[in-house]
């Protein structure tokens, strides 16, 4: 999560809603990271786990990333869920909840919905305090 907060916060500083992620293989390397980078593309589908997963992917050279664990600062939204199920990520770790498009336990809880073919495992709440300041800093900022 420590790696993930950082990118978050480099996010923040960049404008970016401070998001960041890690994708972890089976023996704990670091096979991806990214952060938001939504402004700075200008590409509605650049949240940092999508950026993640697409750079562990090539790291991995296979789209199924089975066995691999995602580390998110916080709780992934819908089209990240999607994306997750997708990719086959064994394992799902992040900070803060998402009260508001939050798609693993908050609003909707995709990545154990029983109805779909493939689960992912959910950790909640690492790191939650640090994650959780950093987006209220980022918004209270803003308004």
């Amino acid at each position: 999560m420590e790696r993930a907060l950082e990118l978050a916060a480099e996010a923040g500083a960049a404008g970016e809603v401070p998001v960041g992620a890690v994708v972890r293989d089976a023996t704990g390397a670091v096979i991806g990271e990214g952060r938001n980078l939504r402004e700075t593309t200008h590409d509605p589908t650049a949240h940092a786990e999508i950026v993640a997963l697409r750079q562990a992917a090539v790291a991995f050279d296979a789209w199924n990333l089975e066995g691999c664990t995602l580390v998110v600062t916080l709780e992934p939204c819908l089209m990240c869920a999607g994306a997750i199920l997708q990719s086959r990520i064994s394992r799902v770790v992040f900070g803060a909840w998402d009260d508001k498009a939050g798609a693993v336990g908050s609003v909707y809880d995709v990545l154990r919905d029983r109805r779909l073919p493939y689960r992912a495992e959910v950790v909640a709440g690492v790191g939650e305090g640090e994650a959780s300041t950093l987006l209220r800093d980022f918004f209270d900022a803003r308004r």
